[in-house]
C-alpha cells in the first residue's frame, strides 16, 4: 500500500451526517420503484443484541488466527515469487477446509511491469455466486518488492498480511452462520458474501498508473464485462457488489480510521456504533472510549489503493485503512514484532459483527 496525494485531513462530520440520509431520500423521490441493483442504496442492517455480540466476541480467536492464518503469511510474497505461490495456496487451503461452500476462483493473468511481463493471480472466494448481490471484503496478499537488506526481507505484516488473516479468521469464526447462505434450497438469500485477495497491489519500482494495482485493475475490468446474474444482458458483476469493503495497513497500535467516502458514510457510522456497543459490554481489550478506532472526521484527498478501479466504475466503497499510516509503513520493521494483538482482536470483533448485521445473520 499505497500512493497518496493531498494528505489533508478535513473535519466533515456535519456534511457526512447530512449525506447519510441520501439513500432513503433517493428512494422516496423515485416513488419506491427500484430494481435489484438499487437495493444496496436502502439496505439496512439487522442489529445484533447484546447476547449475540457476546457470542461473536467469544467465537473469534486471535490466538488461532495468529498461529494458523497470520504467521504462514509473514514471508516475502511479491508477485511471481515462491512466497507468493505459498501465500496463495495457504489462503485457498484455509478456505477450502470450512463447512460453508465457498466457490474459489483464481484469476491469473499476465501484465507488463518494469521488469517485463509478470504473472499475477487474484483469489476470489464467493458464497452462492448466483446470488444477485454480494457484500465484498477485500485486501491484497502481495508484499512490496524490496532488495534484501542486512539479511532481512520485507514481509508486510500490516501491508497486508494482517488484513488477509483477518478475513480468513472471519470466514472461520462465522462458518456456522455463513452456512445458511449456501444451503441448497430455493430459499437461499439473494444477498451473500464474497472475499477477494488481490495480487500486485504494490508498485515494483515507483508508483504510477501502470506500475501499481495490477490485480484490482484487471479484475474490475473483467467483472465489468461479465454478465450478472448469469445470462443478464444489461447488468454485470460490478452491479452485484452491494458494498466493497477494503482492508489495508491494519495491525499497528492505536489505529485511527477516518471516513473516506460520503456515499458509504452510513456504514462507517454503523462501525462506530458497533465499536461503542462492544466497548460498553467490556468485550474490547485495552480499548478507550475516548479514542475510538473509527473517528468522527472525514478525509479529503486521494489515496491510491485497490478500491480505485471499482470506485471509478461506480461501486460503493467502505475503505478501512488508518490515517496516518503506521510508522513502519514500507520499512523492514513492518513485521510481527511491531503488531498490536489487542487492536487486531478488537477489529476482528467489530468487522465480524458488521458482516453478520449486513447479511442479516
Amino acid at each position: 500500500m499505497a500512493g497518496v496525494s493531498d494528505r489533508q485531513v478535513v473535519g466533515t462530520l456535519h456534511l457526512l451526517l447530512l449525506v447519510a440520509a441520501l439513500p432513503l431520500a433517493a428512494r422516496e423521490i423515485s416513488g419506491g420503484v427500484s430494481t435489484w441493483t438499487d437495493e444496496k442504496n436502502h439496505h439496512q442492517p439487522a442489529i445484533l443484541n447484546s447476547s449475540s455480540l457476546q457470542r461473536v466476541a467469544e467465537g473469534t480467536s486471535i490466538a488461532e488466527m495468529w498461529q494458523n492464518d497470520l504467521r504462514p503469511l509473514l514471508i516475502e510474497r511479491y508477485p511471481g515469487s515462491p512466497g507468493s505461490f505459498a501465500a496463495r495456496q495457504h489462503i485457498m487451503q484455509r478456505i477450502q477446509r470450512l463447512k460453508a461452500a465457498w466457490v474459489l476462483e483464481v484469476d491469473t493473468f499476465l501484465s507488463q511491469t518494469p521488469f517485463g511481463y509478470r504473472s499475477f493471480s487474484n483469489i476470489i472466494s464467493t458464497l452462492n455466486p448466483t446470488a444477485k448481490r454480494h457484500l465484498v471484503l477485500a485486501c491484497h496478499y502481495d508484499s512490496k518488492y524490496f532488495h534484501q537488506w542486512d539479511n532481512r526481507v520485507f514481509v508486510g505484516a500490516t501491508d497486508s498480511a494482517v488484513p488477509c488473516a483477518m478475513m480468513l479468521e472471519l470466514a472461520r469464526a462465522l462458518d456456522q452462520q455463513l452456512l445458511s447462505l449456501t444451503n441448497v434450497s430455493d430459499s437461499r438469500p439473494d444477498l451473500s458474501l464474497q472475499l477477494i485477495f488481490f495480487d500486485g497491489e504494490e508498485a515494483f519500482l515507483h508508483w504510477s498508473s501502470e506500475d501499481s494495482l495490477y490485480g484490482s485493475r484487471h479484475l474490475a475490468a473483467k467483472m465489468a464485462s461479465t454478465p450478472h446474474p448469469p445470462g443478464a444482458t444489461n447488468t454485470n458483476q460490478l452491479h452485484g457488489m452491494d458494498l466493497f469493503v477494503l482492508l489495508d495497513l491494519i495491525g499497528a497500535p492505536n489505529p485511527a480510521f477516518p471516513n473516506y467516502f460520503l456515499n458509504s458514510a452510513r456504514w462507517f457510522y454503523r462501525l462506530q456504533e458497533i465499536e461503542r456497543e462492544l466497548h460498553g459490554l467490556g468485550l474490547l481489550k485495552d480499548h478507550s472510549s475516548q479514542r475510538q478506532y473509527f473517528q468522527n472526521y472525514g478525509y479529503r484527498g486521494a489515496i491510491q489503493d485497490d478500491h480505485i478501479p471499482f470506485l471509478r466504475r461506480g461501486v460503493p466503497v467502505l475503505y478501512l485503512m488508518p490515517f496516518p499510516f503506521p510508522e513502519v509503513w514500507h520499512t523492514m520493521d513492518d513485521n510481527e514484532e511491531n503488531l498490536d494483538e489487542s487492536a487486531i482482536d478488537n477489529l476482528n470483533k467489530i468487522i465480524q459483527v458488521f458482516v453478520l448485521e449486513y447479511l442479516h445473520l
